[in-house]
């Protein structure tokens, strides 16, 4: 896993076990497709999906999609979700119901020792906590700083919802202050943070959950239907229209300096320093994302 692919990781599929097969990556186009034995997966089959999680990974990861997998809690069914899922070498695992710091410090020591187990790169496997519950969303900072693995944290609308005694609506409202909340967090502890999923099938709603997390900042978004993952990915990734007004904020801004101002005029925007470093930052990504090849799995 290289560290800098991370920032560049836009739609990440939940998929259960019964429903997962090697075909997921390549037929949805998910930046990242994560075996769900948590709640997807019934207990009854979870034997099964550890079984079958070697080979997914595998051909997931063959179809250009990163390979993750979300455990069960270690108290719970994780700690066998992990002792044979490991044996598929992951890149990134997943952990739900996580409390606290002490939580990842826990699951980090298991995966170091299946790494051990299995032969691999000791600190390969990356990881990913889900922030689902009130009070785990004020320890988000320290949920993402617990270990060196954690590259990315998650935000868990259901649960977290239902954690707040609040009605879940298509328009989020109910979990607004948790949003940007939770990725102020994930900024201030330097990792990515992923935005919650979208659990209706309109793809206008979808599109202005994605707006909606976009306008906070995120660039990245969780979903739990695989036709939504092309849409996910067009949402983070630069338009032609935004990559031509960065172009040109640049330029002017540029030419200002060149001219000894401290400002360009851009339509009716007075062009300072952090807007100049935003349009090179968008700039920037809309470069690596074009070439990893990622502007060609979207519904642009």
């Amino acid at each position: 896993m290289i560290e800098s692919t991370i920032p560049l990781l836009r739609s990440w599929l939940f998929v259960g076990g019964p429903n997962a097969h090697e075909g997921t990556a390549r037929e949805s186009v998910a930046d990242v497709v994560i075996l769900e034995l948590e709640d997807f997966t019934p207990p009854e089959a979870r034997p099964a999906a550890r079984a079958a999680a070697p080979g997914l990974l595998a051909a997931w990861r063959a179809a250009g999609s990163v390979s993750a997998v979300r455990v069960n809690p270690l108290a719970g069914d994780g700690a066998a979700d992990l002792a044979a899922v490991m044996a598929g070498a992951p890149e990134i695992i997943m952990l739900p119901k996580v409390r606290g710091p002490a939580d990842i410090v826990d699951l980090a020591a298991a995966v170091t020792a299946h790494e051990r187990h299995y032969g691999l790169a000791e600190g390969s496997t990356r990881l990913v906590p889900n922030i689902e519950s009130a009070g785990a969303l004020f320890e988000t900072r320290a949920i993402a700083r617990a270990d060196e693995r954690v590259v990315a944290c998650l935000l868990a609308s259901e649960d977290l919802t239902a954690d707040l005694g609040a009605p879940r609506t298509k328009e989020g409202g109910e979990i607004a202050f948790a949003r940007a909340y939770f990725h102020a967090a994930c900024v201030a502890a330097g990792v990515l943070s992923i935005d919650y999923p979208y659990t209706y099938a309109d793809e206008d709603g979808l599109r202005a959950s994605c707006a909606g997390a976009k306008a906070l900042g995120m660039t990245a978004k969780s979903l739990v239907a695989p036709a939504h993952a092309a849409l996910v990915n067009a949402a983070f990734t630069p338009s032609d229209a935004e990559i031509a007004l960065a172009e040109r904020i640049v330029a002017a801004f540029d030419e200002a300096r060149r001219q000894g101002l401290d400002r360009a005029h851009v339509d009716d925007h007075l062009v300072e320093v952090p807007t100049w470093r935003n349009a090179l930052a968008l700039l920037q990504r809309a470069a690596a994302l074009k070439a990893r090849g990622y502007f060609e799995n979207c519904l642009r």
